[in-house]
């Protein structure tokens, strides 16, 4: 399953999505973009064929190197209902999408292009890669969830230090600040996403998906509460095949096969 379309194209095999930002040469954010993105998302997340999803960047210069500035003038008036209400929708449906995402980051992540990596489970950048949030600069602050997601992942200081500099760390500093979560060789990060995809492809969907909400539940509930509610979708899981499937192939010695139902 192949879509061409321009500013983001989207391919299909094996159980791995891949999502690639096209707009030469710094896959820029704009308001196109943005709506296709937001479509191209809708469209994955109900794909059964789809069960991990990589998010890349076409090139080696940028994985996005944020909004395409030329559009601020027409926007600015009225910022939140012309751009940031759309950019917010489509970053939030990444955020919320129901199977494991990867990010594969090349070149620059800098602003907005920061802001929607982030908004994926898991980071992998190349040795290359500088990442920043750089608004600042601009007189703006990260309007598309930056604010709320960067601190989740490195903690208040380390993502004030980001914000109130707009200054990019490379992607060892990201590395130990836990910003991303493997550094490769250069030029390498999407080979390496789409090993780890291939991998993740491979383990019992369901189970993934409810993995997922029961970390995520961590980070937007209280304590006592996430671990009510992961009952739930432990009785949930416990009554897949692919559950049974997996004690019966443990029981025999057997390699499982998985039906991702």
């Amino acid at each position: 399953m192949t879509d061409c379309r321009d500013l983001v194209r989207t391919t299909v095999e094996d159980g791995v999505a891949v999502l690639t930002l096209d707009n030469p040469p710094l896959n820029l954010v704009t308001l196109e973009l943005t709506r296709r993105l937001d479509a191209a998302l809708e469209r994955l997340a109900s794909a059964p064929a789809a069960r991990v999803l990589v998010v890349t960047g076409a090139g080696t210069r940028a994985f996005c190197a944020g909004s395409d500035v030329s559009e601020f003038p027409t926007v600015q008036d009225d910022v939140v209902r012309k751009k940031l209400a759309a950019e917010n929708a489509a970053y939030s449906r990444l955020d919320d999408f129901p199977k494991p995402t990867i990010a594969a980051l090349n070149g620059l992540a800098y602003g907005g292009g920061l802001e929607l990596a982030v908004c994926c489970d898991i980071l992998i950048a190349g040795a290359d890669v500088r990442l920043a949030l750089p608004e600042v600069k601009l007189g703006v602050l990260p309007g598309s969830g930056g604010t709320v997601r960067v601190p989740r992942r490195v903690g208040e200081g380390r993502a004030k230090e980001l914000m109130f500099t707009g200054d990019p760390i490379d992607a060892a500093t990201a590395l130990a600040w836990g910003l991303v979560n493997r550094v490769v060789a250069a030029g390498q990060a999407l080979a390496a996403a789409l090993e780890l995809a291939r991998t993740l492809a491979e383990r019992p969907n369901r189970a993934l998906q409810l993995m997922k909400q029961a970390v995520d539940l961590a980070l937007d509930t209280t304590e006592d509460d996430a671990v009510r509610r992961t009952l739930a979708l432990s009785e949930a899981v416990f009554r897949t095949e692919d559950c049974r499937e997996g004690v019966r192939a443990f029981l025999t010695k057997e390699p499982p096969r998985w039906r991702h139902t």
